[in-house]
Order: structure tokens, then C-alpha cells, then sequence
């Protein structure tokens, strides 16, 4: 397993120069996010089947031949559990390798279960033993040490005849089509605009809240959501979630009450004054600009007999198509067909996941004409 590591502009351009006559490439990053919002790129793994590159992105502040690869719309780019290494390269560099592919998705349409680790499809595959004791280090540090490199090599260098053995089998199976659109999928669900204003609804609890309650809770969440984006921290760091729901629930306007409902002192000392200004502010707002309650869809009539309708019919599809049943509709997913038709009037701009692509004629439909 040769590599070179690639840390000047002329090298970069050369590697990505060669990997563009490839009409397959394979990718992969390191990254660091413990605290901070936005991942931190720490390496790029690339191999054309030739050369294995280990591309380091903290020695060089020109990337663009590296970018221009990512979008070069004639070499496919191949990932495994491509979903953070999504979202590494649309905050480091803008844009998301296409058109891309990503083997545990291709492994999902061959029976393996929705979350098959790379290690463990080698073994599979390859009858090769990862060490994967390198997972989380710091590839923000430097030097890397042999071992780091050598971990981070194989990532991309196995990728390869993985993918190759995943392409003929998924072909043969008549998959193929159905794995990039799948994967195309999950490129969109990462790169998704999220609109500061409804943040609120993802907070687990907010659903308990009343629309009063929930008048304060909207506009801390979206001031949480912003504070963490422009000071690169994860929202918990900035504070609680459960002190949020406290906060809005009990509309706290000082400090002392806080801490005697047990706020993070931290975020106490740090931020209670623009979080008091907020509570009075949202304590002003009409009763008729209340954000609705948050009605859960397990407290709709006949939520749990269909449900378990839709469940059934997905083991059926399952069984027939030799799918896993998590992987053709999860619990998650069929909610989301479920707000669609009752909350969404099936608008066509909000598709969910089994009225798309290959679920629709497989499943979807028959879905559909149960709901």
C-alpha cells in the first residue's frame, strides 16, 4: 500500500490531474468535531486505482484542483458512509463530490443491514482485519504519526475492490440505478438549507410546550442556532437544550431564577442577559402570533392501527424484495409520509423518502393507498 502525502500546490494539482482521467475515483476525509459546529478537515484520502494520495488540507491554502476534481461530472466519486464526509466537504470547500456513490448504501441493496461499517464489509468482502483503533484521533494534530497514515491509506485503498465486487453484484441484482439514486438522496438531506426560524421544532420536549411557552422557546432556539454557527461551537455548548425548554417553559427573566432551576452556570454568566431580553421580548408577542402546539402524530386518531399497517406492509415488500425493512422505510420515514398527508396536503415540493425515486413503485404507492 504506497501513498504520498500531499501537502504543495503542484503536487495537489498533479494527483488531482490524474485522478480526472479516472472514470472512478475513491474519497474519503478525516476530520475533527468535538465541540465546535462545523466539522474540521484534518485529511483527504484519494485513490485512482493507481495512486494513493493523502492529501493534507492544513498545509495548503489553495485547493482548487482539488475542487475542481470534486465537481468534475465525468469521474464518479466513491464513499463509504458518505453522510459527515458530505457535510466536510460542502463547509471546507463549498460544493459535494459528483456524481458520487457511496458502497454502504450498495451493500444495503444487497441485504446488509443500513449501517454496515467499512471494517467490517472488508472483512466480508476481502477476508482483510482493519485496525480501526485510529478512528478517533486528532487529525487536527501534526506530524501523524506512521500508524495514522497507514489507517487513513486503507480507507481508500480497500474501498476500491469493495467497490468493484459491490458494483458487479448491485448490477446484477439490478440495484445499480437504485444505489445512486439513494445516494444522491442522502447528498440532498446533508446539504439541506435549515431556516434559523423553525430550529424550535427540533427540540426534543417542545412538543409538551403551549403556544405561549413555545413563543419564547422559537426565538431563543434560532438565537442558540445562530450563536453556535458564528462562534463554531456545538448547540449544547452554547447551552442546554433541556435549560431552553426550562427557560421558555417557565419564562425565567434573571439570573437568580436560573440558577435556581438549575441553568449551566456558564451559560448563565455568559448569556443571561440576552436571553432575558429575549423571554420579555416574546412575553409582548399577540396570542394570535403564538406558533401552533406542536400536536405529536402519535396523538392523531387511528395513528397506531395504521402505523402498524404500514409496518406490515413494509415486511411484505421486505420479504419479496429481500430489502431490509429499516432500509426500505424506517420509523422516521414513515412518520414523515404520514405528515405529508395530514399536516402537508401532500405538496409536491416536499416529497417524502417513499414517494421518491425506487421506493415509489416498490413501495410507496401501496403505502400511500393504506394512509
Amino acid at each position: 500500500m504506497n501513498y504520498q502525502i500531499i501537502d504543495q500546490l503542484n503536487d495537489l494539482e498533479r494527483v488531482c490531474s490524474l485522478a480526472r482521467d479516472a472514470d472512478v475515483v475513491m474519497l474519503d476525509t478525516e476530520f475533527v468535531r468535538t465541540r465546535t459546529f462545523y466539522p474540521q478537515l484534518g485529511l483527504i484520502q484519494l485513490f485512482d486505482g493507481e495512486n494513493l494520495s493523502l492529501i493534507d488540507p492544513l498545509a495548503m491554502d489553495e485547493m482548487t484542483p482539488f475542487v475542481e476534481l470534486l465537481q468534475d461530472t465525468s469521474v464518479l466519486k466513491v464513499l463509504h458512509a458518505c453522510g459527515e464526509d458530505i457535510e466536510v466537504f460542502k463547509t471546507s470547500f463549498g460544493c459535494v463530490p459528483f456524481p458520487m456513490v457511496d458502497t454502504q448504501i450498495m451493500a444495503a441493496f444487497l441485504g446488509y443491514g443500513l449501517s454496515t461499517g467499512f471494517a467490517a464489509l472488508a472483512h466480508d468482502l476481502l477476508n482483510v482485519e482493519l485496525d480501526k483503533s485510529e478512528s478517533r484521533t486528532d487529525w487536527l494534530a501534526r506530524p501523524l504519526s506512521q500508524k495514522q497514515l497507514e489507517y487513513a491509506a486503507a480507507d481508500v485503498f480497500y474501498l476500491m475492490p469493495m467497490y468493484e465486487q459491490l458494483l458487479e453484484k448491485v448490477t446484477q441484482a439490478g440495484w445499480w440505478e437504485a444505489a445512486q439514486q439513494e445516494s444522491e438522496l442522502q447528498v440532498e438531506k446533508r446539504t439541506r438549507t435549515t431556516d434559523p426560524e423553525m430550529v424550535y421544532l427540533d427540540i426534543k420536549g417542545a412538543w409538551q410546550l403551549k403556544p405561549k411557552e413555545l413563543a419564547i422557546l422559537k426565538p431563543l432556539a434560532t438565537w442558540r442556532y445562530q450563536e453556535a454557527m458564528n462562534r463554531d461551537l456545538t448547540l449544547n455548548f452554547v447551552i442546554r437544550e433541556n435549560d431552553l425548554l426550562t427557560i421558555a417553559r417557565l419564562a425565567l427573566r434573571s439570573p437568580k431564577r436560573m440558577e435556581e432551576e438549575g441553568i449551566d452556570p456558564h451559560a448563565i454568566r455568559r448569556h443571561s442577559t440576552k436571553m432575558i431580553n429575549i423571554v420579555k421580548a416574546a412575553l409582548q408577542t399577540p396570542a394570535e402570533h403564538y406558533p401552533e402546539k406542536i400536536v405529536p402524530l402519535m396523538d392523531y386518531p387511528g395513528y397506531k392501527q395504521l402505523f402498524k399497517k404500514l409496518k406490515d406492509e413494509v415486511k411484505n415488500v421486505s420479504q419479496s424484495s429481500g430489502l431490509a425493512t429499516e432500509f426500505l422505510a424506517s420509523k422516521k420515514q414513515l412518520n414523515q409520509l404520514l405528515s405529508w398527508v395530514w399536516n402537508k396536503d401532500k405538496d409536491p415540493e416536499k416529497l417524502p423518502d417513499v414517494m421518491q425515486n425506487w421506493r415509489l413503485p416498490l413501495l410507496g404507492e401501496k403505502l400511500e393507498k393504506l394512509v
